[in-house]
Parts: C-alpha cells; sequence; structure tokens
C-alpha cells in the first residue's frame, strides 16, 4: 500500500517533468524543471504527502475506525436496553391489566357471594317471619274459634232463656227446658250461624 503511493507519487511527478518543457513555454514559471527550487519542492511536496498518508492511513485511520465502531456498539448496546426495556414495560402491562382483571372478577365474585348470603338470609328471616305470623294467624283462628264457640254457647243459654221468659210470659206456662233448646239449636242451624 505504501509502495502504490509512492509509484502513483513518483509517476506523478515525471508526469510534471515531461509536461514542463510545454508548460514553461506556455509561460508557467511554477512549473519550470530546469529551475532546481522547483524540482525541490515538488520532491519535498511528494515527501510530506507520503509521510502525512502514511500518518493517516496507519495511526488516524484505525483510530477513527475503533472510535466509530465503539459508538456503533454502544449504540446497539442501547438499542438493546431499550428493546428488553420495552418487553419488561409490556410484560408489565400485560401482568398489570391480567391482575386488573383477576382482581374485577374476584371482586364480582365476591360481590356475588355477599348478595346470595344476604338473600339467603332474608329468605331465612321472610320464611321465620312467615311461619311465626301463620303460627299466630291459627293461634288467633283457635282463640277466634274459642270465643265464637263460647259466645254460641252462651248465645244459646241466653236464646233459651229468654225464649223461656217470653213463652212463660205470652202463655203463663213455663215450657220445658230441653224442648226450648231445641228448637233453639234448629233455628241457630237453620240460620247457619
Amino acid at each position: 500500500m505504501v509502495r502504490a503511493g509512492l509509484l502513483a507519487t513518483v509517476s506523478g511527478v515525471s508526469l510534471l517533468v515531461m509536461a514542463a518543457p510545454g508548460a514553461h513555454a506556455a509561460g508557467m514559471p511554477q512549473l519550470d524543471f530546469h529551475n532546481p527550487l522547483v524540482t525541490g519542492q515538488v520532491i519535498w511536496g511528494a515527501v510530506i504527502f507520503l509521510g502525512f498518508y502514511l500518518v493517516l492511513s496507519q495511526v488516524m485511520l484505525p483510530r477513527v475506525g475503533r472510535v466509530l465502531e465503539d459508538r456503533s456498539k454502544r449504540i446497539s448496546g442501547d438499542l438493546d436496553v431499550a428493546r428488553s426495556a420495552k418487553q419488561d414495560a409490556d410484560k408489565a402491562v400485560a401482568e398489570l391489566q391480567q391482575a386488573r382483571k383477576d382482581a374485577m372478577a374476584e371482586a364480582q365474585a365476591n360481590l356475588q357471594k355477599t348478595l346470595d348470603a344476604e338473600q339467603q338470609a332474608a329468605d331465612q328471616k321472610l320464611a321465620e317471619i312467615n311461619a311465626r305470623l301463620s303460627a299466630e294467624i291459627a293461634d288467633a283462628e283457635k282463640r277466634i274459634a274459642t270465643e265464637k264457640a263460647q259466645a254460641f254457647g252462651t248465645l244459646k243459654e241466653i236464646a233459651a232463656d229468654t225464649t223461656q221468659a217470653l213463652v212463660s210470659r205470652l202463655t203463663g206456662v213455663t215450657p220445658d227446658a230441653q224442648l226450648v233448646a231445641q228448637k233453639v239449636d234448629g233455628a241457630i242451624a237453620h240460620q247457619n250461624i
């Protein structure tokens, strides 16, 4: 590589030397290669160019390449970290949404369980109240039936006594108590009281 650069420089100098007679004739003193100053300047220019080329190609360009490579590695590493963080964030969001769904389902289940328990307790209370009311109604009906029977018994006695008193007053004869009781029973049965 160094030789190729050196050969290119030497061949460039020889081209300049060959072009010099025509150029001098045209009036360009900087290309007058018969002048030893111009030849020295061209040679020193070639040497400096070659040295500059060697320093750049051997020292500076590898450093720049390493810097670019390090930068590329750092950028790709940062991108990998960012992708990993995004995947972790997506995973966390998915887990959060699933946990939210699970919590909603659990809350709904607990609510339904509580509602069912309250409905069952209300049904049980209603059954107890209905049973108590049924017992109280049955007891009240028994008392009413007993009092009605007592009232009818008392009414029969009063009706029999009143009938006896009326018949004895109207006719002056005391009627038979058993006959009066039968007639009162028959009248009561006929009235369907």
